[in-house]
């Protein structure tokens, strides 16, 4: 299920599916920093109540393993959290990812390394990115995390 409604922004989904699951972690790490800014999450309750559970448990597990519960879902891993990822909704999954982007700014998630750098061939998709508007960004993330987790 895809809800990219134009063009560009599919072909933006279908790029960065293509991409390995760190470099496609490190790309939702700075498109959440792209747009934190402008984002007011307005989820119906149960995605949120689901979403927030979710996030709870992957909070508390240690710094390793909420790495590795991260690449997992992105790697759509055969195990109870992407398991448990695949049943939220779109909404939730979207809600699920941005709590994960709000508690690495806060230290609570795991950090990308704070001298990581994007691989040199993903420059294209960024330039690609920054010229989508708000609403396609979203339209973008969201498309691209619904994929995720067990199948």
């Amino acid at each position: 299920m895809t809800y990219a409604t134009d063009d560009k922004t599919k072909k933006s989904v279908q790029t960065f599916q293509q991409f390995d699951v760190d470099t496609q972690l490190g790309l939702l790490w700075f498109g959440y920093k792209d747009i934190k800014d402008q984002l007011q999450p307005a989820n119906e309750t149960s995605a949120q109540d689901t979403a927030e559970a979710l996030f709870n448990q992957i909070q508390s597990l240690s710094k390793e393993e909420q790495l590795q519960a991260q690449r997992d879902i992105a790697s759509r891993a055969n195990n109870d959290i992407s398991g448990a990822y695949s049943s939220l909704s779109s909404s939730g999954k979207l809600d699920l990812w941005l709590r994960l982007a709000q508690g690495m700014d806060k230290g609570t998630v795991i950090q990308v390394p704070s001298d990581y750098e994007l691989p040199a061939e993903t420059k294209d998709f960024a330039d690609m990115i920054k010229q989508l508007d708000f609403e396609q960004r979203i339209d973008f993330m969201r498309s691209a995390v619904v994929e995720m987790g067990a199948k």
